[in-house]
């Protein structure tokens, strides 16, 4: 059932009425989250809001070199100008077609060769210049991955800015592309860890404030197993990990003028990681 909610459309990808959430991460640190209508292209606002990220990088550490990493959903030629005017690198996903296909058919033919002698997945890469018919300014440097694997084919491609010479073809579509890997489980985080996904309100306003609490958290919980849990059994935990061992237990809350005390219970498991914890968010906050 559809209910009235605004800018919630259906969409086909999901099979189901939703949003269509922006998330920026760098590394661990979440930079943007904006909720958007799902009836929108899905690179729709990502120039605007890169361009604001990347000026507040560059008042900060101007010589900066900065490389922007998506899926195939922002590889439009108004992101990528904007990212060459602006000396910003980008490696983006490219989907496949019957052009792209074509200038990667021998790579394809070799690597199923291989694959049905060893028995094996094969792959192959090339590297080649490539514009579209009518929707791109100019070509651009694009990585094709013939792979045969599984009796099937498996062609991927990619479109970047760098030249050759600071990444050959192999290792910028295995790790460097495909890093961005890791964002997928960021964002997982989000909204099922830290229930982005509740945007349940009748207006956007609403639900983008639902948003913001959510990647609040997800700041707070992220710089928490920086500085409180580094070098501890929960340094590199998710947030679900350490919302459900260290923030989901019982415990005796006493608030005076002075101070907040914990009092844990004496067969808590995780006493240890909950005191040295606090000991070095006192001693940041001292400092």
């Amino acid at each position: 059932m559809h209910l009235p909610w605004e800018g919630r459309f259906f969409h086909g990808y999901y099979d189901a009425y939703r949003y269509l959430p922006l998330y920026v991460f760098c590394g661990r640190h979440l930079l943007a989250a904006k909720l958007r209508p799902s009836n929108i292209d899905g690179s729709a606002g990502a120039r605007e809001e890169i361009a604001r990220i990347v000026a507040q990088i560059r008042e900060r550490w101007p010589r900066t070199r900065i490389l922007l990493r998506a899926d195939s959903g922002f590889a439009r030629d108004s992101l990528m100008t904007w990212c060459e005017e602006n000396r910003v690198d980008f490696v983006f996903g490219l989907a496949r077609n019957k052009r792209r296909e074509q200038e990667i058919y021998v790579e394809l033919a070799n690597a199923e060769d291989e694959a049905r002698r060893t028995g094996k997945p094969a792959r192959r890469f090339k590297d080649f210049r490539y514009s579209t018919l009518d929707s791109w300014s100019r070509r651009r440097r694009v990585v094709g991955k013939a792979e045969w694997t599984r009796a099937e084919a498996n062609p991927r491609f990619i479109v970047t800015s760098l030249s050759r010479l600071e990444a050959e073809a192999r290792y910028l579509y295995e790790d460097v592309y495909c890093a961005r890997g890791d964002m997928e489980n960021r964002i997982k985080q989000c909204q099922g860890d830290l229930f982005a996904d509740r945007t349940s309100a009748a207006t956007m306003r609403a639900n983008q404030l639902r948003l913001w609490l959510a990647s609040f958290a997800y700041v707070l919980i992220c710089a928490l197993r920086r500085i409180g849990l580094a070098h501890t059994q929960f340094a590199d935990a998710t947030c679900g990990t350490i919302r459900l061992k260290l923030f989901k237990i019982g415990a005796l809350v006493q608030v005076s003028v002075r101070r907040i005390r914990f009092a844990l219970a004496s067969a808590c498991p995780y006493a240890i990681e909950w005191r040295l914890a606090a000991a070095r968010l006192a001693r940041g906050f001292r400092a």
